[in-house]
C-alpha cells in the first residue's frame, strides 16, 4: 500500500490520538506532528514528537516521539518513525527517543533503523511532590526505551545549493593556457579565463613587462 508522510497541525495530530491511541491521550505541546495518509488521502496514522520527558534526557539536541497511533494500517508506524527522525535530524537533531510497553515486539522501531537502548523497570506511579500527576493507567508496567542517533543512521542525502549556478558549460574543445598549454578550467559564472591559474597569469604579465 502506497504511504504518504506529510505535517500536521498539533490540535488534529491531538484528536487523532485521543481517538485511536490504546493507553494515552494527548501530549502536552509538541515540536511537530507528522501524520501518513493512504494513497487516496485516508489518515491512517499520527507522530507527535515534542520534547523529553526526563529532564536528564532534554539537552537540547534530543527529542521524544511522545505518541504515535495508527488504525493498524501495515507499515505506518515504521514509516512515522523514520520520517520523524528524518524530520529531526533535518533540524539539527543528533538523537530521537521514545518507549514501548512490557509486550510491545518493537518491530516498527526496528524496521526504522532505531535500536533499543534501554530496559526499564516497572514503576508504581508517576506521582512526586515536586510535580503531582494523576494515574493514568500506565503504573506498574515496564517500559523499553529506543533510541537512534547520528552516530547509528544512515547520512542525509546531500542538501542542493540552490544559489549556485548548475547550467552545465557547453561541450566542445576546451581552451589551452598560453603559458603551460593546459586546458584552461571552464568557470562556473562569469567571462572565460584566458589562463589556467594565477601563476601563469604572473609569468605572462613578467614576459611582457621585461619586454617592454
Amino acid at each position: 500500500m502506497e504511504l504518504h508522510i506529510h505535517p500536521m497541525k498539533y490540535k488534529a495530530a491531538c484528536a487523532y490520538v485521543d481517538r485511536i491511541h490504546r493507553h494515552h491521550g494527548a501530549p502536552q505541546g509538541h515540536q511537530f506532528s507528522l501524520g501518513v495518509r493512504t494513497g487516496d488521502g485516508l489518515l491512517v496514522g499520527v507522530a507527535v514528537v515534542g520534547r523529553p520527558v526526563s529532564k536528564h534526557l532534554d539537552n537540547g539536541l534530543t527529542v521524544e516521539v511522545t505518541r504515535l497511533a495508527t488504525d493498524g494500517t501495515p507499515n505506518a508506524c515504521s514509516a512515522l518513525y523514520a520520517a520523524a527522525w528524518r524530520t529531526a535530524r533535518s533540524a539539527g537533531y543528533r538523537r530521537a527517543i521514545t518507549y514501548t510497553q512490557d509486550g510491545e515486539s518493537g518491530a516498527s522501531l526496528r524496521a526504522a533503523g532505531w535500536r533499543k537502548a534501554a530496559e526499564l523497570p516497572a514503576r508504581p506511579g508517576w506521582d512526586a511532590p515536586s510535580r503531582p500527576r494523576r494515574t493514568l493507567g500506565t503504573e506498574n508496567v515496564a517500559r523499553t526505551r529506543w533510541e537512534i542517533t547520528t552516530h547509528n543512521a544512515p547520512p542525509l542525502p546531500e542538501l542542493r545549493d540552490e544559489t549556485r549556478d548548475e547550467t552545465p558549460a557547453p561541450r566542445g574543445r576546451r581552451k589551452r593556457c598560453p603559458e603551460c598549454k593546459r586546458p584552461v578550467p571552464r568557470p562556473v559564472t562569469g567571462r572565460p579565463a584566458r589562463y589556467c591559474s594565477a601563476a601563469c597569469r604572473q609569468r605572462a604579465y613578467r614576459r611582457r613587462t621585461a619586454n617592454r
